[in-house]
């Protein structure tokens, strides 16, 4: 069985033939841009590696799996102007370079893009691919719309944000496994199977993005540490400050919360000192573990060889362990 850098690697090559093949207009330089500076490319290889797993060509499945970059990264263009990013992945972001109304729509031909290439899968099993496709690409949405609903609400519950995370970044993981899988053949159990695995590892790795955000070294990590603090996001490490938080730390946290005018490093720090008291990372570590543990439950159950399974078990310890 390949290593999941196998099939980084091949879609990495799908990537710069993509871009290779855009025209050179300005409505695709952003798209160019955003394609070229990097990321791991997981989803995509996922989506490879799934369809090699049930025995499938993983060449029939790179169109869709470049469907799944592309996809991504129009999520991460729109996800960075909401949230006024300064950086992406260690480079300026899209709209900073070019300005708001060019990323908006740079960002729209992307998913158009995304579309046209998840329809050059397969014929046999375009259907079913195209209604995970759809279904994922709407439960992004909606994540998002519940991320942004947040930032006005200050009652959000720990249960809220989970399915939030569970939306706006497992589900992707998991359709792209989902449609993987299908390409490849398996069994209807199995898909299931696979996608429940994605969903897992995916909400486990959006709360290792919350801890990295407050604690990860910013070299590695490609975005601004304590963006999240800054910006008063309710992630999991906010959420559980405020239900873990009493007398005097629940009213520094407030009003740091509260505050309109702040030099941001005193707020980050400040949250954190707060966040370290309560043991907040802890807390959450623990949540963390426990949709890995759902994940890696979810593998051995699917009715494939451990040997096929083993570079599956790698990826998700990977993620699991990752800084970055």
């Amino acid at each position: 069985m390949r290593e999941i850098t196998d099939y980084q690697q091949q879609i990495a090559q799908a990537v710069e033939q993509f871009i290779a093949n855009n025209k050179e207009e300005s409505l695709y330089a952003p798209v160019n841009y955003i394609l070229s500076i990097g990321g791991k490319r997981t989803r995509p290889a996922l989506l490879l590696m799934a369809t090699d797993l049930f025995d499938g060509d993983s060449n029939e499945a790179i169109n869709c799996a470049l469907a799944v970059e592309v996809f991504h990264n129009f999520t991460l263009l729109h996800d960075d102007i909401m949230d006024h990013a300064p950086l992406r992945r260690g480079n300026v972001t899209v709209h900073e370079r070019w300005g708001i109304n060019e990323a908006i729509l740079s960002g729209d031909v992307m998913m158009v893009q995304a579309v046209q290439l998840m329809m050059q899968c397969p014929d046999g099993v375009l259907r079913d691919v195209l209604e995970v496709f759809n279904v994922t690409a709407v439960e992004v949405c909606e994540g998002q719309q519940m991320d942004m609903d947040f930032e006005k609400r200050s009652d959000v519950s720990i249960a809220e944000y989970i399915k939030m995370i569970e939306l706006k970044t497992s589900a992707l993981l998991a359709g792209a496994m989902k449609i993987g899988a299908l390409i490849g053949g398996a069994t209807k159990v199995d898909a299931e199977l696979i996608y429940e695995f994605g969903r897992n590892l995916g909400i486990s790795f959006q709360i290792k993005d919350d801890i990295l955000d407050v604690y990860g070294d910013q070299e590695k990590f490609g975005k601004q540490v304590g963006g999240d603090i800054i910006e008063n996001k309710k992630t999991y490490l906010m959420l559980n400050a405020l239900a873990l938080a009493e007398g005097n730390i629940k009213e520094s946290l407030v009003e740091w919360i509260s505050k309109e005018k702040f030099e941001a490093a005193t707020k980050v720090s400040a949250v954190k000192e707060i966040y370290n008291t309560l043991e907040v990372r802890e807390h959450t570590e623990a949540v963390m573990n426990k949709y890995y543990e759902s994940a890696i439950s979810n593998l051995r159950a699917m009715s494939l060889s451990e040997e096929k399974k083993a570079p599956l078990f790698t990826l998700a310890r990977q993620l699991f362990e990752r800084e970055d």
